[in-house]
């Protein structure tokens, strides 16, 4: 029996290696990811780039604390800053660290502001923050805050796209809008840019705060480096995990210059957020997000396989209702269970996961090529085709 708490349905695989695009098992077998750790290994596994660079950090300092000035987090920070609409970045270990960092910071700013009572945060239904307790307030999903006590006021919930409804929740007390530019955990769901510019329109109409929540969805997938570029919107607070550090823990909160300027000293804090080990990787990893090429490649190889989505919707009509997503973030929404079906198209050695209700879960590394995608596409086709005959079958 694992001494591990059960908090996760585990399947009994067990990895040792990666290599690129493919993970191996200690029994021989050999997967193709379109997982990648839930979104988290951009750069597949073994990029000699971002390996050379952690273990150069390694053999030098690997943590002294925030007391201190640490060249990689600034390095690190500042070219975030470059790249983004930030002035200001908080490093964390997580994405709901980073979610809790944007929601405090918001929150102060409005304190500073000598505007204390706006402290609620208009969130979406479907959203996916984190497991903190703040986080699941702020997802306000009845099967992540059921059992854990009152959910922490301050927060509304609303439809996604439903504009009029977020317009009602505006009042007096209202500090922030937080959303996802594409759900993740919910579903796969893509906010529309016309939403998205409404949001940030309200936002300014109001004096409130708009918090984008890319953990997943940032840092290259959608095939722009944020996916909130694509609706031409500039948030005040971001929230960013996941991708950003490839495998090793790290996110980050950004922040304008007006908004971070109310996180004095003592305000918030981590004890391993933003340590040397952390941002070297950080910047190895942002080597070669930022590379000339990298992220068009990641526009051009998403649309192929949301082309080659939309061919087997078209084979399969009776079981593939819906193809979502954007960039190389996919959701193929079944007619069955889609936990059944990703159980076995992990079978036939091709990873996935789960998402919303009956969403199959495509999130393959940044490097994955049409090659990959041919491959997945070509595991998924038999999956089906073997499940109709066994439905078949079980019919006779």
């Amino acid at each position: 029996m694992s001494a591990l708490f059960g908090t996760y349905a585990r399947s009994e695989i067990a990895f040792e290696r990666g290599e690129g695009m493919r993970l191996f098992s200690r029994d021989g077998g050999s997967y193709l990811d379109f997982l990648a750790g839930i979104g988290v290994n951009a750069l597949g596994y073994g990029d000699p780039h971002v390996t050379g660079r952690l273990k150069e950090q390694a053999e030098k300092l690997w943590h002294t604390s925030n007391l201190f000035t640490i060249e990689q987090a600034e390095l690190l920070a500042t070219r975030l800053a470059e790249n983004t609409f930030a002035d200001a970045v908080f490093f964390t270990n997580s994405g709901a660290e980073a979610v809790e960092c944007a929601i405090k910071t918001a929150r102060r700013h409005f304190f500073d502001a000598g505007q204390e009572e706006r402290q609620e945060i208009i969130a979406f239904h479907g959203a996916f923050h984190g497991r903190t307790l703040a986080t699941i307030a702020a997802g306000g999903n009845p099967k992540y805050t059921q059992g854990f006590g009152t959910p922490l006021p301050g927060f509304v919930h609303v439809d996604v796209e439903d504009i009029a409804a977020v317009k009602a929740h505006v009042g007096s007390k209202t500090a922030a809008i937080l959303i996802e530019p594409i759900q993740g955990e919910g579903g796969i769901n893509v906010v529309s840019n016309e939403f998205l510019c409404a949001l940030r329109d309200i936002c300014d109409a109001n004096g409130l705060l708009l918090i984008v929540d890319e953990i997943q969805c940032g840092f290259g997938r959608s095939g722009r480096f944020f996916a909130h570029e694509w609706a031409g919107i500039t948030p005040d607070l971001m929230a960013v995990a996941k991708g950003i550090g490839a495998g090793f823990p790290l996110g980050a909160c950004l922040a304008t210059e007006e908004v971070a300027r109310s996180m004095v000293p003592g305000t918030h804090g981590s004890t391993f957020g933003g340590n040397p080990l952390a941002c070297a990787v950080g910047n190895a990893v942002l080597d070669r997000i930022l590379e000339p090429g990298f992220i068009p490649h990641v526009q051009e190889t998403g649309e192929y396989l949301d082309w080659q989505l939309r061919q087997l919707m078209q084979k399969y009509p009776d079981r593939i209702l819906e193809v979502r997503g954007r960039g190389l973030m996919a959701g193929i929404r079944l007619a069955e269970p889609a936990g059944e079906f990703v159980a076995r198209l992990r079978d036939n050695r091709l990873l996935t996961a789960v998402a919303g209700q009956n969403v199959v879960r495509l999130l393959p590394p940044l490097i994955a090529t049409r090659g990959d995608v041919d491959e997945a596409i070509g595991i998924i086709d038999a999956t089906l085709t073997a499940n109709r005959e066994q439905l078949g079958n079980d019919n006779d």
